[in-house]
This record gives structure tokens, C-alpha cells and sequence, in this order.
């Protein structure tokens, strides 16, 4: 039915009009500012992400003092509701947030940073914070199921830490690194929930994403934008999955 719509100019009685809401839409210079916004989003978080998370994982792997705390610390945003997360980030960001409060004691001049060219910034660091607990999980989970016979006979053969990592790690934790970046790459994608409780509708141009667009589309009742930037997006996530399942393969193959 959404497809449908995409193809009719109007959705009650319209006629047939092909392609051209999809031409109109990549002809819209608000509807591009959102896409190249939300896959500029897309290339700065999942490389971190997962660096991060995989770092992380590794850290806890390891017997540390204080791990249990560490691992409930960064899994505690999985369990917080968004609205309540976003009031805290809120209370520091905000023009008479905390921040600005600290900054001024330095002397600089408080700002709206949902407002400025640093929302990206907060954007990112809100969503990282949210996220990581769950990737870590997977990657410790990954780095558990690995056998230390395997390491102990690596040793014993001679191969140093790198070589280990290189051949043991990296080959048998590659199935779940290729889940957690597909995860990564759709989670990315639904970056929405955060921005708009911060900066509701319409917010910084820099951090004005897909669902936006969409959301502001459905509100103003033009389901023919919305229905075809949903498929839109839709498709290049899949093209994206498609790609990424074939290098996945490639390199399970060079490494194994």
C-alpha cells in the first residue's frame, strides 16, 4: 500500500504519476540536506561504535578490578528510557545548561549547542553513549566463545600478541563483528527519538535527518514524499546489507 502511494499523486483519488514524486524528492534541496546529513551521521558513529564497543569489550575480557561495575556502567543506558536520557543530556546542553555554566566561569560565551554547528557533535555523543553497552555485550560475548586452548597453542607455536589477535581473534569474532556493523548501520538510520526531544521538528540544519523529513511529511499529510522517501531509504539500507554480505564472505574467506 506505501508503494502504491508513492506512485499516486494524490492519496485519495489520484492518478498514476510514476516515478515523479521519487524525482521530485531527489530534486528537493531539504529532502538532500537530510540524506547527506543522516549517511554523514552514518560514516562518523558506526566506525566509532563499533572501535569503541570492540574496545571495551576487549578491556572487560580481561581481568580488571572493578569490571562488574564498568559493565553495568555502560549497559545502564540500554534500561533508561529516552525521554528521561534526553532531559539529562538537556540539562547540560541547554543555553542555561550546565555546561554553559562551566564554560563561563572560563570566560567564553554560553550558546544553544543544539543551535550551533556543535549539535552534530551532541547528537553523537548522545547516541554513542546509548549504544555501546549493547555492542560491547556482543563483542564480549564473541571475545568469551573463543577457546584459550586456542591462544595457549598459538603461544606455545611462538606467535606474539598481534599474530594472535590477527589469527584467532580477528578470524573467529569476524561473524559477530559483521552483525554488530549491520546493527550499527540500521540503528544509525533511526537516529530520531534523541534530536527531536532535544530540538523538536525542525533543529539545526546540521542535524536535520531522514526521519525529519518524513515525520514533517506525515504531519503536513503528504504521504506520497513520505512513502517514497521511506522506500528510498529502505532500499539503500538493503543495498547496503547486500554489499556488506558480500565483503563479509571475501573476507571470512582471506582469513580463514
Amino acid at each position: 500500500m506505501g508503494f502504491y502511494f508513492s506512485l499516486m499523486d494524490s492519496p485519495v483519488g489520484g492518478s498514476f504519476a510514476g516515478v515523479a514524486n521519487y524525482r521530485e524528492l531527489l530534486e528537493n534541496p531539504v529532502f538532500r540536506r537530510a540524506a547527506a546529513n543522516t549517511f554523514l551521521f552514518t560514516a562518523i558513529c558506526v566506525p566509532l561504535n563499533m572501535l569503541l564497543s570492540l574496545g571495551l569489550a576487549m578491556m572487560l575480557n580481561k581481568k580488571l578490578p572493578f569490571r562488574q561495575s564498568f559493565r553495568v556502567s555502560f549497559l545502564s543506558p540500554l534500561v533508561v528510557p529516552v525521554a528521561s536520557v534526553v532531559l539529562v543530556w538537556k540539562a547540560l546542553f541547554d543555553l542555561h545548561g550546565a555546561l554553559n555554566g562551566w564554560t563561563a566561569s572560563w570566560g567564553i560565551v554560553p550558546k544553544d549547542w543544539m543551535e550551533s554547528s556543535a549539535a552534530l557533535a551532541v547528537v553523537l555523543i548522545v547516541y554513542l553513549w546509548k549504544n555501546i553497552g549493547y555492542n560491547m555485550v556482543l563483542f564480549l560475548a564473541g571475545l568469551q566463545n573463543i577457546p584459550a586452548d586456542y591462544y595457549e597453542a598459538a603461544a606455545v607455536d611462538g606467535a606474539g600478541k598481534f599474530r594472535q589477535w590477527r589469527s584467532i581473534t580477528l578470524v573467529y569474532l569476524t561473524p559477530t563483528a559483521f552483525f554488530v556493523f549491520i546493527m550499527s548501520i540500521i540503528n544509525s538510520f533511526k537516529v530520531f527519538r534523541e534530536t527531536y526531544l532535544m530540538a523538536g521538528d525542525y533543529p539545526d540544519p546540521s542535524i536535520y535527518m531522514l526521519q525529519h523529513y518524513m515525520n514533517n511529511m506525515f504531519k503536513s499529510l503528504d504521504y506520497q514524499k513520505l512513502t517514497s522517501a521511506a522506500f528510498l531509504m529502505a532500499l539503500v539500507i538493503i543495498l547496503l546489507v547486500w554489499i556488506l554480505f558480500l565483503a563479509e564472505r571475501r573476507i571470512g574467506k582471506s582469513l580463514g
